[in-house]
């Protein structure tokens, strides 16, 4: 059994409660305020412009050009792909660019993201793969699950978010990391997949909190 399949079996009832979310739930009937998703597309262009820097230690570790040019292009699809749908979604909710470069990370977003970081830094490429999967998997997983809902990839204002996590450009880019942590991961030991597992179970527990802080609207207050 791959690798991949043993953290499917492991996770998957645990990444299903996220389409119980309220703020899931909110996508899919289209009920969610607009705030709470400015609030949300905030943070995540915020998150994703430090995902790009894990891809960035891939380019940095991997022994083959191969291997260096599918980080690299990984990094390309997040910034200039995934996160160019953030800019013109916070553009629609009247968030200018000068507003948006002074924007703060909340402290889940803070703590997320530096755990990734760090585990890219202190390990190896299977390990860097772990925790960049959790949000991708998750993500590809919502939108399996939005595509079932009636009226979600319709939606006048959400539907483009909607379709973009269940179009097959992003399932194919799912689909080429999954293939990446196979390969990296293949043949490691039982305690290195724990420690792989327990990377993901980090990461799906931090997503999890990403939505409730976004539903919320939860930030660190400012030092006076």
């Amino acid at each position: 059994m791959k690798n991949s399949e043993r953290i499917y079996q492991d996770m998957i009832e645990l990444w299903e409660t996220y389409n119980h979310h309220p703020f899931i739930q909110g996508l899919a009937d289209g009920s969610l305020p607009k705030e709470k998703f400015k609030f949300f597309m905030t943070q995540d262009h915020l998150y994703l412009i430090q995902y790009s820097k894990v891809f960035a230690m891939g380019v940095i570790k991997a022994k083959k050009e191969s291997d260096m040019r599918l980080f690299a292009n990984l990094i390309s699809a997040t910034l200039d792909v995934e996160n160019a749908i953030h800019r013109s979604y916070l553009k629609k909710l009247g968030l200018t660019n000068e507003e948006l470069a002074k924007a703060k990370k909340s402290i889940v977003t803070e703590s997320y993201t530096n755990y990734m970081i760090g585990v890219s830094q202190k390990e190896g490429l299977s390990e860097i793969m772990a925790a960049v999967l959790s949000c991708s998997w998750t993500y590809k997983l919502i939108g399996d699950y939005l595509e079932k809902c009636p009226g979600a990839k319709d939606h006048e204002f959400y539907g483009p978010w909607v379709r973009q996590y269940m179009s097959d450009t992003y399932r194919s880019s799912n689909d080429l990391m999954i293939e990446m942590f196979d390969r990296f991961s293949e043949g490691c030991s039982e305690e290195e997949y724990q420690n792989l597992k327990h990377i993901i179970y980090s990461c799906t527990q931090y997503e999890y909190m990403f939505w409730d802080m976004a539903w919320n609207e939860k930030m660190i207050e400012e030092m006076k």
